[in-house]
């Protein structure tokens, strides 16, 4: 053997130090500043949904992040969780954070959200995966069929969740962090 490292590991290893280099520059994620730990579960996909959706809305990211991050402290992590919850536990979590302007739309949206979690893809996001069979476009298609995803709440999941749904990488788009 001659020592060399083969091509693909090169290209591997140049491909992470890439993405180390974006990260160390742009900072963390929206996923890990609302406390989400991504994985290929069901909870945690569902919390970057709701992420997502807080992000679509005509409101800072700052105040977006805090309300996630108070409607995942008030027990709101699931589609079950959120499609039980009393409207009042929804809005108040907002309201805590300074999302007061959309709290009573957003809450609606959130329920709508979670009931469509569980009864198209029985409360697993990873379904939707399946459904637009791992391609990108259907991966947007179908997350803007729910009520206050739009196209940059589509651009935003596709970016957080390429760290677990490794057939969206590399998943770049134009939403300044």
């Amino acid at each position: 053997m001659s020592g060399k490292q083969p091509t693909r590991g090169r290209q591997e290893a140049s491909v992470a130090e890439t993405a180390r280099a974006l990260l160390d520059n742009a900072g963390p994620t929206y996923a890990s500043a609302s406390h989400v730990t991504l994985k290929d579960t069901p909870t945690p996909l569902f919390q970057l949904l709701t992420l997502s959706l807080l992000l679509s809305t005509r409101i800072s990211s700052e105040i977006a992040v805090a309300a996630a991050r108070e409607l995942f402290r008030a027990g709101l992590r699931s589609p079950r969780a959120v499609r039980t919850a009393d409207r009042r536990t929804i809005i108040s979590a907002l309201g805590r954070a300074g999302y007061v302007r959309y709290d009573e739309s957003t809450a609606t949206r959130l329920h709508a959200a979670a009931v469509r979690v569980d009864d198209e893809y029985g409360g697993d996001l990873r379904r939707l995966a399946r459904a637009c069979d791992q391609e990108i476009s259907g991966a947007v298609r179908l997350l803007t069929e729910f009520d206050g995803i739009g196209p940059v709440g589509a651009d935003i999941f596709l970016r957080e969740v390429q760290d677990v749904w490794p057939w969206v990488r590399p998943y770049f788009d134009t939403t300044p962090l």
